[in-house]
């Protein structure tokens, strides 16, 4: 079945055909016709499989078509998300898909002005994508109104009920006067989560559930390596100079794991920028573009972003820290692999994590393949490394050493 024998506007199949999508992928195929009737929805499908799609093209449509003009009487729909980067990444879908029809969307989040944000409500829009925290904020202030919401649509709904947005929501619908349709979307679910979800929408609500066996996309192609703690900036720095056009998303535990990882990276003549809740939104931002636009090719990321990265021609995951949460392990390497590419992610497991890759394999169900590296392998990279290091200091020694007779020159 494609896009053009759906009962959709002629608009919308014009931006999904000039997006290169020709026939609906499973989530979308089940999910949008029940979308489409009015019914509750709970859809669980693979990282990259086109979940947002699977929700935005019936709800745009339905928008669209009820409008006579792009003028806008209130917001009708209002999408939920965790993170300021899926808030961007969801807007930017939302923005294609709803392009020369009559439905105007808007993403709100924290960690920027709200003056801009205040004065695009105030203009009148459709279909709203908001991280909880700015949301209420301006509900407070009375900059966004509910009273003609009729669609509400959580986003990777186990990360928003798991960090206890639940009484956000349940406040949402309060606030709700019309009746509403709810739907909820993740990569992952688990029982307890999957109760508090099932609380929050009707009782005849659909469920969808797309390889349920293997939450890990067949897109994507996933190793272990073991290496010592210590050792891991080696093997890093090896993969990286082995596939010097490759771009790659480097995933660690902590922000100040982050930094680290960069700074053993520049000792090795090797650029990435990072990305994590302690930056600015500014500089969040603009490291997701450089990332996006090629400008550079490793970004170090902590998992507030492993959802919120939607960036078709990610070649590597590389997982330097096993994942705390298991499931976050399916949303890392679901970075790479996304629509019809393929991928691999590879990941680093130290001595002290194997504990913790056993309790991965268990959520999996399944082992993750093993790559075996050899003393005499592991030993050369270590070696070879040291010296690439090594070199590159004599080289920022001599730079300096010449810096500062350049000064001493100029005073004479």
């Amino acid at each position: 079945m494609k896009f053009d024998t759906y009962h959709i506007s002629q608009q919308i199949k014009r931006n999904l055909a000039g997006l290169g999508f020709k026939r609906p992928t499973d989530i979308q195929f089940k999910a949008i016709p029940s979308i489409m009737k009015g019914e509750d929805v709970l859809g669980i499908a693979q990282t990259g499989t086109g979940k947002t799609a699977a929700f935005a093209i019936p709800i745009i449509d339905k928008i669209h078509s009820h409008k006579s003009s792009k003028r806008s009487f209130g917001i009708k729909c209002i999408v939920m998300v965790p993170t300021r980067e899926l808030a961007s990444q969801i807007g930017k879908v939302f923005e294609a898909l709803s392009k020369h029809t009559k439905v105007r969307t808007f993403a709100v989040y924290g960690g920027v002005e709200q003056d801009p944000q205040i004065k695009k409500l105030s203009d009148g829009i459709d279909i709203l994508i908001a991280t909880p925290g700015r949301m209420f904020d301006l509900i407070s202030q009375r900059n966004i109104k509910l009273n003609h919401v009729d669609t509400l649509v959580l986003d990777e709904a186990d990360q928003m009920l798991d960090l206890g947005f639940i009484n956000d929501i349940i406040e949402v619908k309060r606030k709700l006067l019309h009746k509403h349709q709810t739907l909820f979307f993740s990569a992952t679910i688990n029982k307890k989560i999957k109760k508090l979800a099932f609380s929050q929408v009707k009782s005849t609500a659909i469920r969808i559930q797309i390889s349920p066996d293997d939450p890990v996309s067949k897109n994507v192609s996933h190793y272990v390596i073991f290496v010592e703690m210590d050792d891991k900036r080696f093997f890093l720095r090896r993969f990286i100079n082995d596939h010097p056009k490759a771009k790659i998303i480097v995933f660690v535990r902590t922000r100040v794991r982050a930094e680290r990882v960069a700074k053993a990276l520049e000792r090795g003549n090797i650029e990435a920028v990072t990305l994590h809740g302690e930056k600015d939104q500014k500089d969040r931002s603009i490291a997701m573009a450089q990332f996006k636009e090629g400008k550079a090719r490793i970004l170090i990321a902590t998992d507030v972003s492993a959802r919120g990265i939607d960036i078709p021609d990610v070649e590597y995951v590389i997982n330097y820290d096993l994942p705390e949460k298991d499931e976050n392990y399916v949303h890392r390497v679901g970075r790479t692999g996304r629509g019809t590419n393929k991928g691999i992610a590879l990941s680093y497991c130290s001595s002290g994590e194997k504990e913790q890759l056993d309790t991965i394999q268990t959520f999996l169900t399944k082992p993750i393949e093993t790559i075996g590296v050899s003393k005499k392998e592991y030993d050369y990279t270590i070696h070879f490394s040291n010296k690439e290091e090594d070199v590159m200091q004599l080289i920022k020694d001599q730079e300096a050493w010449e810096q500062k007779n350049k000064k001493k020159n100029k005073k004479k």
